[in-house]
C-alpha cells in the first residue's frame, strides 16, 4: 500500500460547498481506501491505496465527490515522499518559511510559464517557482496578496492548490506518526 495525500480544492471556503470530515472520511473508505486521516475542515485526506497511479485515484476521488455531495471539486494526488521533499526544499530561511505557502501544482508548467511568472515583480511578496510548486511569502500576508492561487494558475495555466506551511508539516507529522 502506498500512503497518498489528497488535497481537496475549495471545499468548507465561504461556506460553500460544504463537506463534514466524517462524511468525507467514510466516503474514501467506501472507496477502499484504508487508514483514511482527515486534517481541518478545507481538504486534506491522508489515506492508503493499492492503486499507484495519481490521475486514476484523482478521477475516482473527483467522481465519488460529484456523485455523493452533487458538486465538483479539484483533487489533486501528492504522494508523501513529494510532499516531505517541498517543504524540506522550500527555500525560505525559517522567518519567512514559517509564514509561507505552498501552491501545489498539478502538473508541470510549461518552461515560458515559469519563468514569466519569476519575473513578475510583486512588491512585499516573494515567490520562487519550481516544476511541482510555488513557493511564497508575504510580509502582509496570504489575504492581502495578489499573488494567490487563481493568480497562480492564471499565469502558469495549470491547475493547483495552496496549503500554508503549517498545514504542510502537519500533514507529515500525521503520516509519520500514523
Amino acid at each position: 500500500m502506498n500512503t497518498h495525500i489528497a488535497l481537496l480544492r475549495g471545499i468548507n471556503v465561504s461556506g460553500k460547498k460544504k463537506v463534514l470530515m466524517a462524511d468525507l472520511r467514510a466516503l474514501f473508505e467506501s472507496l477502499a481506501f484504508k487508514n483514511v486521516i482527515t486534517y481541518i475542515q478545507t481538504g486534506n485526506v491522508i489515506f492508503e491505496s493499492v492503486i499507484t497511479e495519481k490521475e486514476t485515484i484523482e478521477h475516482i476521488i473527483h467522481d465519488a465527490i460529484k456523485a455523493h455531495f452533487g458538486f465538483e471539486v479539484p483533487v489533486l494526488i501528492i504522494d508523501f515522499p513529494i510532499l516531505k521533499t517541498m517543504v524540506s526544499s522550500c527555500p525560505f530561511p525559517s522567518i519567512k518559511k514559517e509564514k509561507s505557502y505552498f501552491t501545489i501544482l498539478k502538473e508541470k508548467p510549461s518552461e515560458g510559464n515559469i519563468k514569466a511568472l519569476s519575473l513578475i515583480n510583486l512588491t512585499h511578496e516573494e515567490i520562487i517557482v519550481t516544476s511541482q510548486c510555488v513557493y511564497f511569502y508575504s510580509d502582509r500576508g496570504y489575504g492581502n496578496s495578489k499573488c494567490d492561487n487563481n493568480f497562480i494558475e492564471k499565469q502558469l495555466k495549470v491547475n493547483a492548490t495552496t496549503r500554508n506551511y503549517r498545514t504542510m508539516v502537519k500533514l507529515i507529522s500525521l503520516i509519520e506518526n500514523a
